[in-house]
């Protein structure tokens, strides 16, 4: 269930970390055996493998195999032969393809390795220019824990009095707030201009003091965030132009000034200086002619086998006298590497296995949109449905919607958005509620943004076009949508 969860992006480091903690797994093809057919259609699933109680989330199924990593002393019991026949166990391994061998890709595959930009974090950066302050070691040391405590959006969200405690307790530095406020003054003249401030108001007020003119318009929209950011951040725009005696034109330069600001000082450190995160889809659908093909993205799944040095091991330690308990204790710790190695090559077979089956469950039920790409084509699906098709628990199929990605001609996207309710026409037919939401935005994005639609306005609209649909679900999928309310969507 773990490794179900780990997107393809992750999967290749938590390979790397399986082979490091044992010798007994290896990367590579060449143990001589057929290479393993991964089609989901080769695949017979046993339900009893994927079946989860209420304990699952408790339990870590992975844990098992920390009884292979202890030492060998601990967990050898009799440490005789007795135990197990070797022979058999040999024949076992030989009968069976202990090989992981992930050839479900596309001869056509971009074999290039995911781009990662490296630069200095955000955080690099202040400190490099805290470097250049005229601070004494005890001050640099708590500007240093102040810009630690800085989060990634630029905010300091932290209160002086706790930052204080903090650094009497953790690093025996004795401070006070002022001093802390003295400091965090000059952190907040760094770049990027807005960074250390403790709200919005404050950000916003930092970046138009930073500006380098004396226009009108500058120094009424100083005023108007300083005295009036409630009324700006509901856009009560009336009631700013009333209190200060504007007209239409200086209010909408003002708004235009404060607009151009940015909320997330942080945020915006991407030029070459953040790195840069890649979306990796799990999945690849190709439509060739109207017929769709499933494959798995292989490139960070690298190909696994049992050791053969370890099974030459074994082999001979199964051929010696085993009269004393140094053998003994031998031969069982290398039988136990091997089988951590099996059990950890089955579970990746596994998950190989469950990704395809329930994509391909999906794939089929949402054919007519792999085609189109169009959303008003998705049928509406819920992970029961997809659950039943594949004979798997609901929490399993949850699992791979909320984690993975499938990459088709109209753009990669994850599997949750696939999934949706059912909504009623006035013809009986069930649409789903997607498609409901891509008209919903359609006539947002379309409104005049100086009378938005409400909601009452959207329900009437869709309801016109034979959709049973309530206000308060209209208000439900908005919000959904990330959309605010009609008034917060007004424009000037």
């Amino acid at each position: 269930m773990k490794l179900l969860q780990v997107p393809t992006a992750q999967l290749e480091q938590r390979i790397k970390e399986e082979l490091e903690i044992n010798p007994a797994l290896e990367e590579g093809d060449d143990m001589g055996n057929d290479d393993i057919e991964s089609n989901a259609e080769d695949t017979e699933f046993e339900n009893e493998n994927y079946k989860e109680d209420a304990e699952v989330d408790g339990d870590n199924p992975i844990d098992d195999k920390t009884k292979y990593e202890e030492d060998f002393e601990t967990t050898t019991t009799a440490g005789s032969d007795d135990d197990f026949d070797i022979s058999d166990y040999l024949q076992d391994l030989d009968s069976a393809d202990y090989k992981y061998s992930n050839n479900n890709g596309s001869e056509d595959d971009d074999q290039t390795e995911m781009p990662i930009t490296v630069g200095a974090s955000f955080h690099d950066n202040l400190l490099a220019q805290l470097g250049l302050s005229d601070l004494d070691d005890r001050h640099y040391r708590i500007a240093e824990y102040v810009i630690g405590s800085i989060d990634d959006d630029g905010y300091l969200r932290r209160e002086l009095s706790a930052m204080v405690n903090d650094l009497m307790f953790s690093q025996n530095v004795v401070t006070d707030e002022n001093e802390l406020q003295q400091l965090l003054k000059l952190i907040q003249t760094f770049d990027p201009p807005g960074v250390g401030a403790r709200t919005l108001q404050e950000c916003l007020l930092l970046q138009l003091k930073r500006k380098d003119e004396t226009s009108k318009d500058l120094k009424n929209a100083i005023i108007v965030v300083e005295k009036y950011m409630e009324e700006f951040s509901k856009k009560h725009y009336d009631k700013i132009a009333s209190r200060l005696n504007l007209n239409d034109e200086d209010l909408k330069n003002i708004m235009h000034v404060i607009i151009k600001l940015n909320p997330r000082p942080g945020n915006t450190y991407n030029d070459g200086t953040k790195s840069i995160q890649h979306v990796v889809p799990d999945f690849l659908v190709y439509n060739t002619d109207g017929a769709l093909e499933l494959l798995l993205n292989s490139k960070n799944a690298p190909e696994l086998r049992l050791s053969r040095s370890y099974l030459e091991m074994l082999d001979t330690y199964s051929k010696e006298k085993k009269d004393n308990k140094p053998k003994k204790d031998a031969l069982v710790f290398v039988k136990q590497k091997i089988d951590s190695a099996k059990w950890f090559i089955d579970a990746i077979k596994q998950r190989q296995n469950t990704l395809l089956a329930t994509m391909s469950a999906i794939m089929d039920y949402q054919y007519e949109f792999f085609l189109t790409g169009d959303e008003k084509d998705l049928r509406p699906m819920i992970l029961k449905d997809i659950a039943d098709i594949v004979g798997l628990d609901i929490s399993t199929v949850s699992r791979v919607a909320n984690s993975k990605y499938v990459q088709t001609q109209f753009g990669t996207f994850l599997l949750k958005r696939l999934f949706s309710e059912a909504l009623s026409t006035d013809s009986g037919e069930e649409v789903s509620s997607r498609e409901v939401k891509q008209i919903l935005l359609e006539n947002i994005q379309g409104e005049d943004k100086k009378h938005p639609l409400p909601d009452d306005k959207l329900t009437q609209i869709l309801v016109d076009k034979g959709y049973n649909i309530a206000r308060r679900t209209v208000a439900k999928y908005r919000e959904q949508l990330g959309l605010p309310v009609a008034r917060l969507r007004k424009e000037l």
